[in-house]
């Protein structure tokens, strides 16, 4: 018991270096900022003003602004990736349009054309399984060239994920023109 009165005597000598502040003051502070927001033209200028700042920092995000970029998207060899795979064309941006058209081609009641349009789909994924892999391969190689003491794990899909965005989809959108050198 008496260890119990010790601890709190040492954390009653040790000050926070300001008084508390008096319940009415407290209550005062709060009431004043709750009556801008309660409002009708406080709730008004508060929507206003976040609208404002979620346009901003979405415009800075998709301009690629390191700041505006979350975790996943930061660092010098994520934008190297993006303007890699930006600067390429890929048969994977053109994966909805094509599905759509294979679509289109299996509502045909032709069994020889939803045929085709199988075999169609079974070549399209096996040529991107394909593709991926050597883009992550050269992409990871680059990468460990040109950034050495950036770790390399995720890299790869990172690249190959957005490969298969239809260009004008991409997000932060492409800084590069297709066939820019890197």
């Amino acid at each position: 018991m008496s260890e119990k009165k010790i601890s709190q005597e040492e954390s009653a000598s040790q000050k926070k270096g300001r008084p508390t502040p008096k319940r009415k003051e407290a209550e005062a502070k709060l009431h004043v900022n709750s009556l801008a927001s309660t409002s009708k033209d406080g709730k008004k200028a508060d929507r206003e003003l976040q609208r404002k700042r979620r346009l901003e920092a979405r415009a800075a995000y998709m301009r690629g602004e390191e700041s505006a970029l979350p975790l996943r998207d930061r660092g010098p060899a994520k934008k190297f990736v993006r303007n890699y795979i930006d600067s390429r064309r890929s048969i994977g941006e053109y994966f909805i349009p094509i599905m759509i058209f294979v679509i289109l081609l299996s509502g045909i009641r032709n069994t020889v054309v939803q045929g085709i349009a199988q075999l169609f789909v079974f070549a399209f994924v096996l040529y991107s399984i394909m593709m991926a892999f050597v883009t992550t391969r050269k992409i990871k190689r680059e990468v460990a060239t040109r950034f050495p003491n950036e770790p390399l794990k995720g890299i790869g899909m990172y690249g190959w994920i957005r490969s298969t965005q239809m260009r004008r989809m991409r997000a932060p959108s492409p800084q590069v023109k297709r066939g820019d050198a890197i």
